[in-house]
Protein backbone atom coordinates (compact mmCIF):
# COMPACT_ATOMS: atom_id res chain seq x y z
CA UNK A 1 0.00 0.00 0.00
CA UNK A 2 1.44 3.23 -0.59
CA UNK A 3 0.35 6.00 1.77
CA UNK A 4 0.59 9.70 1.54
CA UNK A 5 0.79 11.93 4.21
CA UNK A 6 -0.25 15.15 4.13
CA UNK A 7 1.21 17.64 6.27
CA UNK A 8 4.02 16.72 8.60
CA UNK A 9 3.42 18.31 11.23
CA UNK A 10 2.59 16.91 14.92
CA UNK A 11 -0.43 14.62 13.82
CA UNK A 12 1.28 13.83 10.30
CA UNK A 13 4.94 13.31 11.80
CA UNK A 14 3.73 11.26 14.24
CA UNK A 15 1.68 8.66 12.64
CA UNK A 16 3.09 8.61 9.53
CA UNK A 17 6.32 8.36 11.21
CA UNK A 18 4.61 4.62 12.86
CA UNK A 19 3.33 3.61 9.45
CA UNK A 20 6.99 4.38 7.88
CA UNK A 21 8.75 2.52 10.53
CA UNK A 22 6.22 -0.32 10.21
CA UNK A 23 7.83 -0.84 6.85
CA UNK A 24 4.86 0.71 4.60
CA UNK A 25 5.97 2.73 1.34
CA UNK A 26 4.69 6.43 3.00
CA UNK A 27 5.12 9.96 1.41
CA UNK A 28 5.73 13.23 3.41
CA UNK A 29 4.75 16.30 1.78
CA UNK A 30 6.33 18.79 4.19
CA UNK A 31 7.92 22.31 3.89
CA UNK A 32 10.74 24.77 4.20
CA UNK A 33 13.53 23.51 7.13
CA UNK A 34 11.20 20.83 8.11
CA UNK A 35 11.82 19.31 5.13
CA UNK A 36 15.12 20.03 4.71
CA UNK A 37 15.95 18.30 7.97
CA UNK A 38 14.29 15.26 6.93
CA UNK A 39 15.58 14.64 3.68
CA UNK A 40 18.92 15.16 5.60
CA UNK A 41 18.58 13.38 9.02
CA UNK A 42 15.04 11.35 8.48
CA UNK A 43 12.47 11.80 10.93
CA UNK A 44 12.39 11.79 14.29
CA UNK A 45 9.90 11.02 17.03
CA UNK A 46 10.21 12.01 20.78
CA UNK A 47 7.41 10.17 22.58
CA UNK A 48 6.29 9.76 25.94
CA UNK A 49 5.43 6.45 24.38
CA UNK A 50 9.15 5.87 23.57
CA UNK A 51 11.11 7.66 21.20
CA UNK A 52 11.75 6.66 16.99
CA UNK A 53 13.43 7.74 14.14
CA UNK A 54 13.13 6.56 10.74
CA UNK A 55 15.86 7.04 8.18
CA UNK A 56 15.66 7.28 4.47
CA UNK A 57 11.76 9.17 4.34
CA UNK A 58 10.33 9.82 1.30
CA UNK A 59 9.38 13.48 1.22
CA UNK A 60 8.58 16.32 -0.95
CA UNK A 61 7.24 19.79 -1.06
CA UNK A 62 5.27 19.35 -4.37
CA UNK A 63 1.72 16.80 -3.84
CA UNK A 64 2.19 15.76 -7.26
CA UNK A 65 5.45 13.95 -7.13
CA UNK A 66 3.97 11.72 -4.38
CA UNK A 67 2.29 9.91 -7.53
CA UNK A 68 -1.00 7.40 -7.42
CA UNK A 69 -1.51 7.01 -3.70
CA UNK A 70 -3.72 4.08 -1.99
CA UNK A 71 -4.20 6.06 1.16
CA UNK A 72 -4.34 9.72 1.76
CA UNK A 73 -4.04 11.06 4.94
CA UNK A 74 -4.45 14.84 5.25
CA UNK A 75 -2.95 16.13 8.18
CA UNK A 76 -3.21 20.03 7.78
CA UNK A 77 -4.75 22.65 9.84
CA UNK A 78 -8.70 22.22 9.15
CA UNK A 79 -8.26 25.65 7.55
CA UNK A 80 -6.26 24.46 4.52
CA UNK A 81 -8.27 22.06 3.35
CA UNK A 82 -10.62 24.06 1.13
CA UNK A 83 -7.56 24.89 -1.10
CA UNK A 84 -5.73 21.68 -0.51
CA UNK A 85 -8.64 19.77 -1.89
CA UNK A 86 -8.72 20.12 -5.74
CA UNK A 87 -4.59 19.08 -5.76
CA UNK A 88 -4.84 16.00 -4.59
CA UNK A 89 -7.20 14.97 -7.47
CA UNK A 90 -3.44 14.01 -9.13
CA UNK A 91 -2.26 11.48 -6.34
CA UNK A 92 -5.78 9.56 -6.78
CA UNK A 93 -6.80 7.13 -8.53
CA UNK A 94 -9.79 4.32 -8.85
CA UNK A 95 -9.36 2.82 -5.34
CA UNK A 96 -7.97 5.62 -3.29
CA UNK A 97 -9.22 6.10 0.27
CA UNK A 98 -9.06 9.61 1.46
CA UNK A 99 -8.78 9.88 5.44
CA UNK A 100 -8.85 13.21 7.02
CA UNK A 101 -8.13 13.74 10.64
CA UNK A 102 -8.69 17.56 11.43
CA UNK A 103 -10.09 18.96 13.85
CA UNK A 104 -13.37 20.30 13.77
CA UNK A 105 -16.38 18.40 11.92
CA UNK A 106 -16.23 20.27 8.28
CA UNK A 107 -13.46 18.30 6.58
CA UNK A 108 -15.55 15.78 4.91
CA UNK A 109 -18.11 18.19 3.21
CA UNK A 110 -15.13 20.73 2.41
CA UNK A 111 -13.28 17.49 0.43
CA UNK A 112 -15.92 16.34 -1.25
CA UNK A 113 -16.74 19.73 -3.02
CA UNK A 114 -13.65 18.26 -5.21
CA UNK A 115 -13.29 14.99 -4.28
CA UNK A 116 -15.84 12.11 -4.52
CA UNK A 117 -17.67 11.66 -1.33
CA UNK A 118 -17.60 7.83 -1.67
CA UNK A 119 -13.69 7.93 -1.42
CA UNK A 120 -13.44 10.07 2.24
CA UNK A 121 -13.66 8.36 5.40
CA UNK A 122 -14.61 9.91 8.29
CA UNK A 123 -11.98 10.54 10.79
CA UNK A 124 -10.31 11.76 13.76
CA UNK A 125 -7.17 11.52 15.35
CA UNK A 126 -6.35 12.43 19.28
CA UNK A 127 -3.13 13.23 20.03
CA UNK A 128 -1.00 16.40 22.11
CA UNK A 129 1.97 16.62 19.31
CA UNK A 130 4.06 19.49 17.38
CA UNK A 131 6.75 20.42 15.40
CA UNK A 132 9.67 20.44 18.41
CA UNK A 133 12.50 21.01 16.02
CA UNK A 134 12.82 20.58 11.94
CA UNK A 135 13.01 17.25 11.14
CA UNK A 136 11.45 16.46 14.80
CA UNK A 137 8.13 15.62 16.05
CA UNK A 138 7.05 15.69 19.73
CA UNK A 139 4.62 13.51 21.19
CA UNK A 140 4.04 15.13 24.89
CA UNK A 141 0.28 14.20 25.95
CA UNK A 142 -2.56 11.68 25.37
CA UNK A 143 -2.28 7.99 24.04
CA UNK A 144 -2.57 8.46 20.17
CA UNK A 145 -5.43 7.28 18.60
CA UNK A 146 -7.09 7.06 14.86
CA UNK A 147 -10.73 7.04 15.01
CA UNK A 148 -12.53 6.27 11.73
CA UNK A 149 -15.25 5.16 10.18
CA UNK A 150 -17.61 5.42 6.89
CA UNK A 151 -19.92 8.22 6.20
CA UNK A 152 -23.01 6.25 6.33
CA UNK A 153 -22.06 4.01 9.27
CA UNK A 154 -21.66 0.68 7.53
CA UNK A 155 -18.99 -1.46 7.54
CA UNK A 156 -16.60 -2.42 4.78
CA UNK A 157 -13.58 -4.07 3.72
CA UNK A 158 -11.52 -1.33 3.15
CA UNK A 159 -12.61 -0.19 6.82
CA UNK A 160 -11.65 -3.83 7.90
CA UNK A 161 -8.41 -3.46 5.48
CA UNK A 162 -7.29 0.00 6.97
CA UNK A 163 -8.02 -0.86 10.88
CA UNK A 164 -5.22 -4.30 10.38
CA UNK A 165 -2.99 -1.80 8.29
CA UNK A 166 -3.10 0.59 12.21
CA UNK A 167 -2.75 -2.06 13.91
CA UNK A 168 0.50 -3.71 12.88
CA UNK A 169 2.07 0.33 12.97
CA UNK A 170 1.55 -0.37 16.37
CA UNK A 171 -1.07 2.71 16.12
CA UNK A 172 -4.24 2.34 18.62
CA UNK A 173 -6.79 2.52 16.23
CA UNK A 174 -10.91 1.59 15.64
CA UNK A 175 -13.58 1.47 13.31
CA UNK A 176 -16.12 3.85 14.47
CA UNK A 177 -20.08 2.84 14.56
CA UNK A 178 -20.78 6.49 14.34
CA UNK A 179 -18.42 8.25 12.94
CA UNK A 180 -20.41 11.76 13.22
CA UNK A 181 -20.80 11.34 16.66
CA UNK A 182 -17.00 10.58 17.29
CA UNK A 183 -16.21 13.57 15.39
CA UNK A 184 -18.85 16.03 17.28
CA UNK A 185 -17.53 14.33 20.82
CA UNK A 186 -13.47 15.67 19.83
CA UNK A 187 -15.23 18.96 18.61
CA UNK A 188 -17.01 19.58 21.40
CA UNK A 189 -13.63 18.89 23.47
CA UNK A 190 -11.50 20.65 21.50
CA UNK A 191 -13.56 24.18 21.38
CA UNK A 192 -11.68 24.58 25.14
CA UNK A 193 -8.85 25.12 23.08
CA UNK A 194 -9.69 28.97 22.43
CA UNK A 195 -10.43 29.43 25.65
CA UNK A 196 -7.02 28.46 26.90
CA UNK A 197 -5.82 30.94 24.22
CA UNK A 198 -8.00 34.14 25.96
CA UNK A 199 -7.46 33.39 29.36
CA UNK A 200 -3.81 32.42 28.22
CA UNK A 201 -3.52 29.57 30.79
CA UNK A 202 -2.54 26.07 30.03
CA UNK A 203 -4.93 22.81 31.13
CA UNK A 204 -4.00 22.63 34.17
CA UNK A 205 -4.30 26.34 35.31
CA UNK A 206 -7.65 26.43 33.61
CA UNK A 207 -9.02 23.79 35.36
CA UNK A 208 -7.53 24.59 38.61
CA UNK A 209 -8.96 28.23 39.18
CA UNK A 210 -13.01 28.11 39.59
CA UNK A 211 -13.47 30.89 37.95
CA UNK A 212 -12.10 29.66 34.24
CA UNK A 213 -13.71 26.05 35.12
CA UNK A 214 -16.75 27.31 35.29
CA UNK A 215 -16.28 28.76 32.04
CA UNK A 216 -15.15 25.61 30.72
CA UNK A 217 -18.15 23.66 31.65
CA UNK A 218 -20.68 26.58 30.32
CA UNK A 219 -18.34 26.34 27.17
CA UNK A 220 -18.54 22.63 27.16
CA UNK A 221 -22.07 22.67 27.74
CA UNK A 222 -23.32 25.45 24.91
CA UNK A 223 -21.57 22.88 22.32
CA UNK A 224 -23.43 19.50 23.64
CA UNK A 225 -27.25 21.48 23.50
CA UNK A 226 -25.63 22.46 19.82
CA UNK A 227 -25.33 19.19 19.39
CA UNK A 228 -28.57 17.69 20.53
CA UNK A 229 -30.72 20.39 18.55
CA UNK A 230 -28.34 19.30 15.42
CA UNK A 231 -29.59 15.42 16.46
CA UNK A 232 -26.17 14.12 16.60
CA UNK A 233 -26.26 10.79 19.10
CA UNK A 234 -24.08 11.86 22.20
CA UNK A 235 -24.86 10.10 25.77
CA UNK A 236 -26.11 12.47 28.74
CA UNK A 237 -23.24 12.35 30.48
CA UNK A 238 -20.98 12.90 28.31
CA UNK A 239 -20.03 16.66 29.60
CA UNK A 240 -19.12 15.16 32.74
CA UNK A 241 -16.84 12.91 31.40
CA UNK A 242 -15.37 14.81 28.81
CA UNK A 243 -14.11 17.19 32.13
CA UNK A 244 -12.40 14.41 33.91
CA UNK A 245 -10.48 13.36 30.71
CA UNK A 246 -9.22 16.72 30.58
CA UNK A 247 -8.40 16.75 34.28
CA UNK A 248 -6.00 13.96 33.33
CA UNK A 249 -4.32 16.39 30.82
CA UNK A 250 -0.16 17.12 31.78
CA UNK A 251 -1.07 19.93 34.03
CA UNK A 252 1.42 21.71 31.80
CA UNK A 253 0.19 20.96 27.91
CA UNK A 254 -1.69 23.32 25.40
CA UNK A 255 -3.73 22.87 22.49
CA UNK A 256 -2.17 23.85 19.23
CA UNK A 257 -4.47 26.45 18.01
CA UNK A 258 -3.94 27.55 21.65
CA UNK A 259 -0.30 28.19 20.51
CA UNK A 260 -1.18 29.30 17.17
CA UNK A 261 -3.32 32.52 18.88
CA UNK A 262 -0.41 33.04 21.27
CA UNK A 263 2.29 32.68 18.27
CA UNK A 264 0.44 35.35 16.36
CA UNK A 265 0.21 32.55 13.54
CA UNK A 266 -3.31 31.66 12.19
CA UNK A 267 -5.53 29.32 13.73
CA UNK A 268 -8.51 27.10 13.06
CA UNK A 269 -10.83 29.79 15.28
CA UNK A 270 -13.04 29.66 12.25
CA UNK A 271 -13.39 25.78 12.72
CA UNK A 272 -13.67 25.54 16.15
CA UNK A 273 -15.82 28.04 18.54
CA UNK A 274 -16.48 29.95 14.87
CA UNK A 275 -18.26 27.26 13.78
CA UNK A 276 -20.54 26.81 17.12
CA UNK A 277 -21.37 30.45 16.66
CA UNK A 278 -22.36 30.07 13.06
CA UNK A 279 -24.30 27.05 13.72
CA UNK A 280 -25.66 28.48 16.82
CA UNK A 281 -26.96 30.85 14.98
CA UNK A 282 -28.06 28.97 12.04
CA UNK A 283 -30.38 26.51 14.87
CA UNK A 284 -31.48 28.77 17.69
CA UNK A 285 -28.88 27.76 20.26
CA UNK A 286 -27.28 30.14 22.53
CA UNK A 287 -23.87 29.90 22.65
CA UNK A 288 -22.14 32.94 24.75
CA UNK A 289 -19.07 31.57 25.88
CA UNK A 290 -18.00 30.22 22.65
CA UNK A 291 -19.14 33.85 21.08
CA UNK A 292 -16.82 35.84 23.52
CA UNK A 293 -13.75 33.55 23.25
CA UNK A 294 -14.58 33.75 19.15
CA UNK A 295 -15.00 37.40 19.38
CA UNK A 296 -11.73 38.13 21.44
CA UNK A 297 -9.83 35.83 18.95
CA UNK A 298 -10.74 37.23 15.72
CA UNK A 299 -9.06 40.36 15.62
CA UNK A 300 -5.79 38.92 16.47
CA UNK A 301 -6.53 35.65 13.52
CA UNK A 302 -7.82 38.98 11.14
CA UNK A 303 -4.05 40.38 11.57
CA UNK A 304 -1.96 37.01 10.96
CA UNK A 305 -4.03 35.64 8.09
CA UNK A 306 -2.75 39.23 6.35
CA UNK A 307 0.55 38.98 7.42
CA UNK A 308 0.74 35.45 5.53
CA UNK A 309 -0.55 36.50 2.64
Amino acid sequence: MKIAIIGTGGVGGYFGGKLARAGLDVSFLARGEHLTAIRKNGLSVKSIDGDFHVDHVHSTDKIQEIGPADLIIPCVKAWQIKELAGDLRPIIHSDTVVLPLQNGIMAVDELSAEIDRSRILGGLCRIISKIESPGVINHFAITPTIIFGETDKTKTKRTRKLLNIFEKSDIKAHISDDIDSDLWKKFIGICVSGLLAVTRTTYGELREIKETRQLMVELLTEVYRLSQKIGINIESDFIENTISFIDTFRYDSTASLTRDVWEGKPSEIEYQNGTVVRLGKRYGVETPVNRFVYNCILPTEIKARKAVK
